[in-house]
């Protein structure tokens, strides 16, 4: 398994904040395209990627020892959250709206025997996707808003422990905010439950999307008292949820961090199954070739040879046929004339 974090904090920066010896990031300000962030994550896995990479923020490690799990986590609405400065950060460029689709599809791919956990949420909007192990893993956890609402009023929730501060149990925007606590929270007790699957040889992947301090934002203003104590509790969540997610992996995970004040335009997904690779008409205007497959160049050799195997075969069975004695080379011949003998 593999595990990396990702993270919204300042605005729109992409920040590192713990990741393994096998993966090197440079400290400097090279800006990174928001378009290109799941290419970030699926080279630090050590999968390929179909354009290259052209960021000196990523080096190339240890080709022989990957990380086993990545786990992304955007934070919309903020321009900047007071997280430890520890980690290595990077501007984006163009924060354009991106999913792990293609990274899960990888995964799928190439480890689809082994059942790699592979879980993307968006508790906002009820959106939630689960592969492999991650359906027995976490089939208790809470995905709509009503599951998240009664999950928050029971008695081992985040409310008997958190500072709420001047947030309220009795608004719908601060319990929205705080159930997303509640989901990283829970993501990380269930999966200390099933402790073997962090320690397997199959990829991990976690992709979470927190709309909740946006809303407070839009709800009280961005310089009121709740919005700040909304990113001071929600700086302490995550960087919990990252230490445990880590621990857990036994250190072996990058811990990354991507925040985004605004998306330049909203995010159209092509699929939400990663089993589905067909586009539609509207999706491919241009008529663009199939993306490239790994199985390619596997089933275009078995093709060939057999092709070209089939076709010798044909040739020397229709030349000896052609140049055969009937009356020497075939035992009917010979048969029947032995018979017309004796008669």
């Amino acid at each position: 398994s593999f595990f990396g974090l990702f993270l919204g904090v300042c605005g729109d920066e992409f920040s590192v904040l713990r990741s393994p010896q096998s993966v090197v990031f440079r400290d400097g300000s090279w800006p990174i395209p928001g378009e290109r962030i799941p290419d970030v994550a699926a080279l630090s896995m050590g999968f390929s990627v179909e354009d290259d990479l052209s960021w000196p923020g990523l080096a190339v490690g240890d080709l022989f020892h990957r990380p086993r799990a990545t786990v992304l986590v955007t934070v919309k609405g903020v321009d900047k959250l007071a997280l430890p400065v520890k980690g290595i950060s990077y501007p984006i460029e163009n924060a354009v709206p991106f999913s792990l689709d293609s990274v899960a599809n990888a995964i799928h791919t190439l480890f689809s025997e082994e059942t790699p956990v592979v879980l993307q949420l968006a508790p906002s909007e009820e959106r939630v996707y689960m592969v492999g192990k991650a359906n027995s893993v976490f089939e208790d956890l809470s995905v709509t808003l009503r599951q998240l609402r009664n999950r928050l009023f029971q008695d081992n929730s985040i409310l008997s422990s958190l500072p709420l501060n001047s947030l309220s149990r009795n608004n719908e925007v601060d319990l929205l905010f705080l159930s997303e606590l509640q989901v990283l929270h829970d993501i990380a007790s269930l999966l200390s439950r099933h402790k073997h699957l962090a320690k397997d040889h199959s990829p991990d992947l976690y992709s979470l999307e927190l709309a909740g301090l946006e809303e407070v934002g839009k709800r009280y203003g961005e310089d009121s008292q709740q919005f700040k104590d909304a990113s001071e509790i929600l700086v302490d969540s995550l960087q919990k949820f990252a230490d445990e997610m880590f621990n857990l992996y036994s250190g072996n995970a990058v811990v990354e961090v991507v925040a985004v004040k605004t998306f330049n335009s909203p995010l159209t997904r092509k699929t939400r199954s990663i089993l589905q690779s067909s586009e539609s008409e509207t999706e491919n205007p241009y008529n663009l070739a199939y993306p490239y497959n790994y199985n390619y160049s596997v089933i275009f050799n078995i093709i060939l040879w057999m092709m070209i195997g089939l076709a010798l075969a044909v040739i020397v069975i229709s030349y000896n046929l052609w140049n055969m004695d009937p009356g020497y080379d075939s035992i009917i011949y010979r048969m029947t004339n032995q018979k017309i003998r004796m008669d």
